[in-house]
């Protein structure tokens, strides 16, 4: 894969209309090495603690936060149009129950942080290792946010990640 390593702001509109369109894949191994790829919908790119940090969210019902938590490398894998029906896959089935990446004939590649994987069919890439995690609380939450999105009450854990690496595809 042909690569183009760029500044994670260069981005920030492309990634910003892609959340917005059907999301991205959050890459994190298994636990035997394996890519196991989740579609992802909420996410943000800044600067914290003085470096260039992405946000992510993961609901601790999820395969991937188990995954999340044995690991701090993932990666944020982004589709710029297209790949519609894999992030469907991605999003409505469990890496408990199948293999994703099969399932989906996602191709895999090694990325450029050691331990990382990306998905070769993505746009933009994101190679990140966890510095902080924290959980959301109900009462520090707004009433309306927690009737909308945590009806059942599965509230996210929110991962921040220091950004090793940002590239395109070529």
């Amino acid at each position: 894969m042909r690569i183009k390593k760029i500044e994670f702001s260069e981005c920030f509109s492309d990634f910003c209309k892609a959340m917005s369109a059907g999301g991205a894949f959050l890459l994190v191994p298994d636990r035997k090495g394996r890519p196991n790829p989740m579609t992802i919908g909420w996410a943000t790119l800044g600067v914290i603690w003085g470096e260039p940090i992405i946000t992510v969210m993961v609901r601790p019902s999820r395969f991937t936060h188990g995954l999340l938590e044995k690991t701090t490398r993932f990666s944020v894998c982004v589709p710029l149009g297209g790949l519609k029906s894999e992030l469907a896959v991605c999003g409505t089935r469990s890496g408990r129950d199948i293999d994703k990446i099969k399932e989906c004939k996602l191709k895999v590649a090694a990325g450029q942080a050691e331990g990382v994987s990306v998905l070769a069919d993505c746009d933009l890439f994101f190679e990140c290792q966890t510095v902080h995690k924290t959980h959301v609380i109900r009462h520090n939450l707004e009433a309306g946010i927690v009737s909308r999105y945590y009806p059942e009450g599965d509230f996210h854990t929110v991962y921040n990640a220091r950004i090793l690496h940002a590239y395109r595809r070529k």
